[in-house]
């Protein structure tokens, strides 16, 4: 059995994936074995501060020590381990993965925007897509958002910004980069007849299930506006009480309601589709990728 593994640092969560590599009809992919998600929050130090504090940097390395003891348990074969916008804009960033490095034995690579795009879409959620239709794919994630323009199954063009669930919460999320966001965005979809939305995320994928849709049916703006006024009508307790959320997804799914309503306004799209994968599964596709070859 070959197993791989896949490590996400995000702004707000960090996650790893193992995942069982299976081969069908000459074709690799894989099941997923194990999901562990720690709710960090490195983007709070990171957008406020510059820097991750000494007791996130703490947290950060017990809980990659713990992951190196997973993997050794699960005897996973290769892994790749990544971390984004938080640490991107760290001061203290390279400092922390040479103590993680030192301590845990885990490489970890800090990504640009445009990498962190690429290893989302080796997810290939593209085969699957209507050639009649274009798309535009979001990724929404705690420091930044990531957009993908697809037509005919082919990315025409992609690109990050530094606007994220965490960023809005903690104010530091700039005019100028949301206008930035606008003119891209409008520039990029104009000339597009049929264009449709691909969510991606945990935030967007827990609005999925929350609004009862059924498996590989669109999440419409209507739905996600519905839904929205009815989270932004209760109290951030409320929605941990009565709406049975994480408290680390009570508070960033308001602005992450946000981005994709404001950004579906901005194109006119009516419905996004949320194909439930993240960062990790597009790591654990490009490991598949780079290491077998059939």
């Amino acid at each position: 059995m070959i197993r791989y593994a896949a490590i996400d640092i995000g702004s707000n969560a960090v996650r790893l994936l193992i995942a069982d590599i299976t081969l069908n009809d000459n074709e690799y992919g894989f099941k997923k074995n194990t999901l562990v998600r720690v709710p960090l929050r490195l983007g709070d130090d990171a957008f406020l501060d510059h820097k991750i504090s000494s007791k996130k940097t703490e947290d950060l390395i017990k809980t990659m020590s713990a992951f190196k003891n997973l993997m050794d348990v699960y005897h996973v074969s290769k892994y790749l381990a990544c971390a984004t916008s938080a640490m991107r804009e760290a001061e203290n960033g390279k400092d922390i993965i040479k103590k993680i490095k030192a301590l845990t034995d885990i490489d970890l690579e800090i990504i640009e925007g445009q990498r962190e795009a690429n290893i989302i879409y080796s997810n290939h959620i593209e085969q699957n897509l209507d050639s009649k239709k274009s798309y535009l794919y979001i990724d929404v994630g705690g420091g930044s958002t990531e957009l993908s323009v697809f037509v005919n199954k082919q990315p025409i063009a992609s690109k990050s910004f530094n606007i994220g669930t965490i960023r809005i919460l903690d104010n530091q999320d700039k005019d100028e980069t949301w206008e930035e966001m606008k003119v891209w965005v409008k520039e990029q979809t104009k000339d597009l007849k049929n264009l449709a939305g691909i969510g991606t995320g945990g935030n967007i994928n827990k609005l999925f299930r929350m609004s009862g849709e059924k498996e590989e049916m669109p999440l419409t703006f209507l739905k996600l506006k519905t839904l929205y006024n009815e989270l932004n009508s209760y109290s951030l307790k409320e929605r941990i009480t009565l709406m049975k959320l994480n408290q680390d997804r009570a508070d960033v799914i308001i602005p992450a309601c946000e981005i994709y309503l404001t950004l579906m306004k901005w194109t006119g799209i009516k419905q996004v589709y949320v194909p439930k994968v993240g960062m990790v599964d597009g790591i654990i596709n490009l490991l598949i990728e780079e290491n077998l070859e059939i």
